[in-house]
């Protein structure tokens, strides 16, 4: 099959969160599978700090942008598994600090620069010459790409029989503007419908992407389920239940290659499943004296490392951190950027109690990667997780998550349970309830069992360690998904129009 990635982010050339890591990853992962793979991706300005080369192609475009005309052009470079990269380049839109805003917020002009960069890869289907099976287009920035398929380009020589494939990545995000942006799309105000692009007076991208692609799908079977009903679905409920027909979850994978204990280049110490016990102590004891905790080998050590949200479930850690920072026996170590009322908080109680918190209030890879290694269990009480990696990047360095079940921490960790342990698959600790109370209950559960059941505690890491999360699994549940959708579109009349 040839399949054409539209994503505004890759790894290792632009990256603000998880969209990134499939889009660097998946695509190299399908070409292993013989498939025939491109991406296309705004030219920001990150891309240049990736250290690979890029080079223009002299092919120009000229897209519409409402009565007037904007030029660009198209360049290339790779990702690993010599994957092609084509890059939009349009350095008015693209030539900025953020992709999509800066510290006054989300940049005023991101419709129009995503609609040129969704035009702009539709021509490049033509000028490229791609001869393209499925276009995989990804959350609110592609999503127009679907549409001007569906509605411009479906009678086109060479796109009659292209298929689309449009993927959520995180529905909260979605990409809404004012009602007058609908000129700058160039697509018939008919679409401006309830049914369709407009959402409560405003256009909405994330739900053009929803209306028009042949097929859903989403980061992990859980989140598929739970974006069809409120709140989880962000007043999309109804419109994903309705094409809940063509609808799918699948879990995102992990690059072993960067994140494996046994070849980690950031870790004091490497090891794996049957040299476990050394290794992380090895690497615990070497977390503890860059963070300035007392290094103690008894002691748990948790483990957070992401943004600090409510949407992470930062509340919930807010509601039980003062009370066992003053009463447990427990060492803390955070690592993450956000909500200044949560950076307040970290730096309070790491101030109270140096001994036990500890609170780095920025954001390291490498110290991401020790924290993961020297942990002993790993922090995920998320109010929402469309897939997580951090709980997947845990269980393959020994480190018990405890998670909120919800979206993909549900697909993917095994609460403790008599159950559980007795058939060997129990990998974590997991609570329902959004609250303290529930996380509370939860820690102390997973704490009398690290405390008073080590080798209770040596068989769920080992379940952990493993598992196979890798990108290799998922690629061939893609392929799978493209096949269907290909059939789909196939069986479909010509126009995309619902």
């Amino acid at each position: 099959m040839k399949i054409l990635f539209a994503a505004s982010e890759a790894v290792p050339f632009a990256k603000t969160g998880g969209l990134a890591d499939v889009c660097g990853s998946l695509p190299g992962e399908l070409a292993a599978l013989g498939h025939d793979v491109a991406l296309i991706m705004p030219a920001f300005r990150q891309i240049y700090r990736a250290s690979r080369p890029i080079e223009p192609l002299g092919i120009n475009i000229e897209v519409p942008i409402g009565a007037k005309t904007v030029r660009g052009e198209l360049l290339r470079s790779h990702l690993d598994g010599d994957v092609p990269v084509y890059f939009v380049k349009q350095d008015e839109y693209y030539d900025r600090d953020g992709l999509y805003g800066d510290a006054g917020g989300d940049y005023k002009d991101n419709c129009e620069r995503f609609v040129f960069y969704s035009r702009a890869v539709m021509d490049a289907i033509r000028l490229l010459d791609l001869q393209v099976d499925v276009l995989h287009a990804h959350d609110w920035m592609a999503a127009l790409a679907v549409a001007y398929l569906a509605n411009e380009y479906r009678a086109v020589p060479g796109y009659e029989q292209i298929a689309s494939l449009f993927t959520i990545h995180n529905l909260a995000y979605q990409g809404t503007f004012w009602h007058w942006d609908m000129l700058l799309t160039g697509l018939d105000w008919k679409f401006f419908n309830w049914r369709q692009m407009e959402f409560y007076g405003n256009l909405n991208l994330m739900k053009t992407g929803l209306t028009f692609a042949d097929m859903l799908n989403t980061v992990s079977p859980r989140y598929a389920e739970e974006i069809q009903s409120a709140p989880m679905g962000c007043g999309l409920e109804g419109l994903l239940h309705h094409r809940r027909n063509v609808l799918r979850g699948i879990v995102n994978g992990v690059d072993y290659a960067a994140w494996n204990p046994a070849t980690d280049a950031h870790l004091p110490a490497r090891y794996g499943v049957d040299d476990v016990a050394v290794g992380k102590a090895a690497c615990k004891r070497a977390l503890q004296e860059e963070l300035g905790l007392p290094v103690r080998a008894d002691v748990p050590l948790l483990g957070f490392i992401g943004r600090l949200a409510d949407q992470k479930g930062l509340d919930l850690i807010e509601g039980v951190i003062g009370d066992w920072s003053d009463t447990s026996d427990v060492q803390w170590a955070f690592l993450g950027t956000g909500d200044m009322k949560y950076h307040r908080l970290l730096e309070n109680i790491a101030q109270r109690h140096p001994e036990r918190v500890a609170a780095r209030l920025t954001f390291s890879e490498a110290l991401a990667h020790r924290i993961e290694a020297g942990a002993d269990m790993f922090l995920m009480p998320s109010r929402y997780e469309p897939c997580g990696l951090n709980q997947l990047y845990s269980l393959k360095y020994g480190t018990v998550p405890i998670v909120r079940a919800t979206g993909g921490l549900v697909d993917t960790i095994v609460d403790v349970n008599d159950d559980s342990l007795s058939d060997g698959t129990a990998t974590g600790f997991s609570f329902q309830e959004n609250t303290a109370q529930a996380f509370s209950q939860t820690l102390r559960r997973a704490e009398a069992v690290y405390r008073t059941q080590p080798d209770v505690w040596q068989r769920i890491v080992a379940n952990g360690m493993r598992q196979d999360w890798s990108w290799a699994r998922s690629a061939q549940r893609y392929v799978d998904l493209y096949r269907q959708t290909i059939s789909l579109r196939r069986k479909s009349p010509a126009t995309a129009v619902r």
